[in-house]
This record gives C-alpha cells, structure tokens and sequence, in this order.
C-alpha cells in the first residue's frame, strides 16, 4: 500500500506521524517495506513494530517505481516555504509537464518540433487572454 503525505520535515516525528496514521486507518501490517531513511527506523523502533520491517536491495521497487511523478514533482518543491504554495503546484504540475513532455527520443525531429511549437503556441494562446 502506497500513501504519499507532503511533510514539512522527514523526520522522527514526521515519521511517527506518518505510521500511527496509517496503523489507525489500515490495520497493523504483517510486514513493512519503508525506505531506507533512519527516522523511518527510529519510528518503527518506538512503535515496537521494527521486526516487522523489511530491508533488501530490491524490496520496494514496486512502491519506488510507482510514485516516481511524484518523486519529481518533490524534488522541485523543495524550495517552497509554504504549503498552500506547494499544493497549488503540486496540483498544476502534471498538466504542464504532460504539455512540455515529448519524448524526444521516440520521434523523428521534424515531428518534435511541430509538436513543441504546438505546445507553445497553445500554451501563449492561454495566457494571452
């Protein structure tokens, strides 16, 4: 089970936080995949749950892979000091960024730039009024 949480911190606490909540509202799991930080170990070892936790080269791939948009998108929002800030981009960033995206080694040249310059062309249409 993913959940994916915008912290201020990644911390103990923010850890902590993070595990009673999703113990509350799923249950207490058999086993847990974390990622490898220290505070996730730190909390796990409070709740009392750290034999439960699983850590091996390629356990939470899955999990990993899965929210890699979502990783990218926290990587560019590191900078952001409020949360009201960060959801308003959080919530425009996959529309954009599927405008811009093209995948430019999957087409020829000639293609990229009709469809770039359909993108810019759509995106200044926009904004123009």
């Amino acid at each position: 089970m993913l959940e994916a949480v915008v912290t201020k911190r990644r911390n103990k606490a923010a850890a902590l936080k993070f595990l009673k909540k999703l113990m509350n509202r799923h249950g207490c799991a058999e086993e847990i995949v974390p990622d490898r930080f220290a505070s996730c170990k730190a909390a796990l070892r409070q709740l009392g749950a750290i034999k439960k936790q699983s850590t091996g080269m390629w356990l939470n791939n899955r999990v990993e892979n899965s929210h890699l948009p979502f990783r990218r998108r926290e990587r560019a929002m590191q900078r952001f000091r409020r949360m009201r800030s960060l959801q308003k981009f959080a919530s425009v960033h996959p529309s954009i960024y599927n405008q811009f995206n093209l995948e430019r080694s999957l087409v020829s040249r000639d293609t990229f730039k009709l469809t770039r310059a359909a993108a810019l062309s759509e995106w200044r249409q926009f904004f123009s009024g």
